[in-house]
């Protein structure tokens, strides 16, 4: 499963058109609030098929929404480069948002319960450290690669390789091993069986009752236990913010007066920086809470202060505090799926995952209205104040139990 991993994570980020989306829309005469926008329904897309994709691989199959993902992505990226158009652009990121929320939650409760019947779970924080770190490397190179490959056929190439490389994701997928033993009343309704639908499991009656009733498992379990509930809130508040700023780090770079030239190399040391942090996760797994929130108070003062000096050696600091976020993100996940019980793993990571998008639509909402008045550097600086804000409260609960 190891190698299935990796490839998967290393196709799903292998996509040309990553670095260079904004200017296929800028080109295509769309305003700065009309890209805006697009990011805002790209993120609804993800609030409102999350918990349902959620319930759907916990009571069908979770290989099967790892197959299907990648090919609505390389749908809504050939849209995007045939009909280069608000509306088209506006139904690839649709398609975009539908392929990550089928992803989030499935994959890293495959990944968990595998390794779990293999009598391997201490593994899980290791090997999907390195997977974060396998796709950050693709992410790089595919910045590296789409200058020649943009020079040689525009934007049509970039295009047509991010297509290639959705649909050799999605045949990756289909290599993930998947044993589940359902639950009895999934049994007893037709539902999934070691991880396929049977006859109901492409949405039939009991398909439909099998993802109500592991939506349903998943919330109470919610309800009765107060430290699942913590694990699951703290994944929001430590990936929401970094994550929605990742998408004006290029802004804040060219605000440093570097040519634009430059600006994919400064990207890609944040992306380092990034990779590496997912590289430390087996190493920082042993972190309790007081050290996670010590973590992500570093992060936010470096941020702070990289954002703030407005030259280009302070995105080395922004790119320390991005890899700090990172491996923060993969250790608050590492902490939800150690606490989740029963059947309901992918349920509840995508209530985690629902909870990402909500608070990254905030910050698009809040970073549009401060830049409008401040520079992106002030307003990378306040984005920290969150993380502050975390940090303390991690610390003040961790206090609460010591007495």
């Amino acid at each position: 499963m190891t190698a299935t991993l990796y490839a998967y994570a290393f196709l799903d980020e292998f996509v040309l058109l990553y670095p260079v989306y904004a200017l296929l829309f800028a080109d295509s005469g769309l305003s700065v609030g009309q890209i805006s926008s697009l990011f805002v329904l790209w993120s609804l897309t993800g609030v409102l098929l999350e918990v349902p994709s959620g319930a759907w691989a916990d009571a069908v199959s979770r290989r099967l929404l790892l197959w299907i993902g990648p090919l609505l992505g390389a749908a809504g990226f050939a849209l995007w480069v045939l009909f280069p158009s608000y509306w088209a652009f506006a139904a690839g990121f649709v398609l975009w948002g539908a392929r990550g929320a089928l992803g989030s939650g499935a994959l890293e409760a495959l990944v968990y319960e595998e390794l779990d019947r293999a009598g391997a779970a201490d593994r899980y924080a290791r090997l999907t450290g390195r997977a974060h770190a396998v796709g950050q490397v693709a992410v790089m190179a595919a910045m590296g690669l789409a200058g020649p490959v943009f020079a040689a056929g525009g934007y049509p190439a970039v295009g047509a390789a991010s297509v290639l490389a959705c649909l050799l994701c999605a045949a990756t997928a289909t290599r993930f091993p998947e044993h589940r033993t359902p639950a009895p009343d999934e049994s007893e309704e037709g539902g999934a069986e070691n991880g396929h639908g049977g006859d109901d499991g492409d949405g039939g009656e009991g398909g439909r009752g099998g993802r109500a009733r592991s939506l349903r498992a998943g919330l109470a379990g919610l309800r009765r236990d107060r430290p699942l509930l913590g694990a699951l809130l703290l994944v929001p508040a430590v990936s929401a913010v970094w994550g929605a700023l990742d998408e004006y780090t290029s802004l804040l770079v060219r605000e440093t007066g570097v040519p634009d030239a430059a600006v994919p190399y400064l990207l890609m040391v944040i992306w380092a920086a990034v990779a590496a942090g997912s590289l430390l996760a087996g190493t920082a797994e042993r972190l309790g809470g007081p050290g996670l929130a010590a973590l992500l108070a570093g992060g936010a003062l470096l941020l702070a202060a990289g954002a703030l000096t407005g030259t280009a050696s302070g995105i080395a600091l922004v790119a320390l505090a991005f890899g700090g976020f990172q491996l923060a993100t993969v250790l608050a996940d590492v902490r939800l799926q150690q606490r989740i019980e029963g059947s309901g793993r992918a349920t509840l990571t995508s209530v985690a995952s629902l909870g990402t998008e909500v608070m990254t639509i905030a910050v698009y909402g809040a970073y549009g209205a401060l830049g409008s008045t401040f520079p992106h550097g002030v307003v990378f600086a306040l984005c920290a104040v969150p993380y502050l804000v975390t940090a303390l409260t991690m610390s003040a609960v961790a206090r609460g139990r010591g007495r």
